[in-house]
């Protein structure tokens, strides 16, 4: 570990160096991609200094103790040694942890797509409410939502929603919520008070930049037709809504939230890049689920994830056998303790497997 921390370090510096040239100063890809680097091997270098400190603090406290002294300062400094000994276990766990192999897409912002799945318009409402949750998620998290396409229905649920998550670190933390959510409570549009289960699927994707995917306007086909609002009711005498589908993979993207055609062009456009990568991606993380496929899982769309129990206010990930008996504040965006415990779930298996 120590080798490697040395080798992290070297890097780190020798980058100092190359951000102070003028050659790399007046490259502007150069000067983005070393910035970057050294962004993030900032955490892991600045562990591994203070780690340095306190073993030379823990060497000099150690010979100090060999040397004659009264009781009072053998007594510090036996304090100092318990003191910087447990430093040093923490920044141990703290640098394994840095070292773990890190997702390439997990500063990106996401897009995710929410749709009702199983249990008509109770599902709907569901996808609304979950909708809602993310948004103010987000908020929390200082996070900028950007609505890119909605499909509602009459009760006001939504049959799909997709919307854009612009922050640093998006991906990492909204990785986890891809899958299949379950819902348990008494519809609004049900009158005999009876308990339904319904469920909504939610997809995270990493934003895909121009330069990760290429979209050839040979390759695209571009129709246009008027916006409508729910219940399929016309809300736009022109053609301003836009659908994408690109021929090689059959992958269709449409957009009608934007108030101009190129606007809701652009969008759907990004739409596509990202779901042609995720295809991608998956395609990828197929070839080695065997050996791979992680216990917390990201991908599996159709694996239920999650289960929001109303009349109990508990809600379960049934990932990792959390259960939380505060639903309401769930509902309104208080997710963190969620995310938190499945990354250090996935930090877990990571360190057990020795990657």
């Amino acid at each position: 570990m120590l080798d490697r921390l040395q080798s992290l370090a070297d890097r780190y510096e020798k980058l100092s160096e190359l951000l102070c040239d003028p050659d790399v100063a007046s490259d502007s890809k150069k000067l983005r991609d070393y910035s970057k680097e050294q962004s993030d091997l900032q955490p892991a270098y600045e562990a591994y200094v203070e780690y340095r400190t306190v073993m030379e603090e823990l060497d000099a406290a150690k010979q100090m103790q060999g040397e004659k002294l009264d009781d009072d300062m053998r007594e510090m400094v036996k304090m100092e040694i318990d003191e910087l000994s447990s430093r040093q276990t923490e920044l141990e766990e703290k640098i394994r942890i840095l070292l773990l192999p890190k997702d390439p897409n997990d500063d990106k912002n996401v897009i995710v797509e929410i749709r009702g799945a199983a249990g008509g318009d109770e599902a709907a409402l569901f996808a609304s409410d979950l909708y809602r949750m993310y948004t103010r998620y987000a908020d929390n998290q200082g996070w900028r939502v950007e609505l890119m396409d909605a499909n509602m229905n009459d009760l006001g649920g939504f049959k799909e929603v997709i919307f854009l998550i612009n922050g640093k670190g998006a991906y990492s933390k909204m990785k986890y919520e891809s899958g299949a959510h379950r819902v348990q409570r008494i519809p609004t549009t049900e009158s005999g008070g009876r308990i339904h289960t319904s469920t909504s699927t939610v997809a995270v994707m990493p934003e895909a930049e121009e330069i990760d995917i290429e979209i050839l306007d040979k390759d695209i086909r571009v129709d246009t037709f008027c916006s409508s609002g729910a219940g399929g009711q016309s809300v736009n005498t022109t053609k301003s809504a836009v659908r994408v589908t690109h021929i090689p993979t059959g992958i269709v993207a449409t957009c009608q939230d934007g108030k101009s055609q190129n606007s809701n062009k652009e969008k759907a456009l990004q739409v596509l890049r990202a779901r042609i990568s995720d295809m991608m991606r998956q395609e990828e993380e197929a070839k080695y689920a065997g050996e791979r496929k992680s216990k917390v899982g990201t991908g599996d769309r159709s694996e239920r994830i999650r289960t929001y129990n109303f009349p109990q206010s508990r809600v379960t990930d049934h990932r990792i056998g959390l259960t939380l008996h505060r639903l309401d504040q769930v509902m309104n965006g208080e997710i963190e303790e969620i995310i938190s415990a499945l990354s250090i779930a996935e930090q877990a298996e990571l360190m057990e497997k020795g990657e």
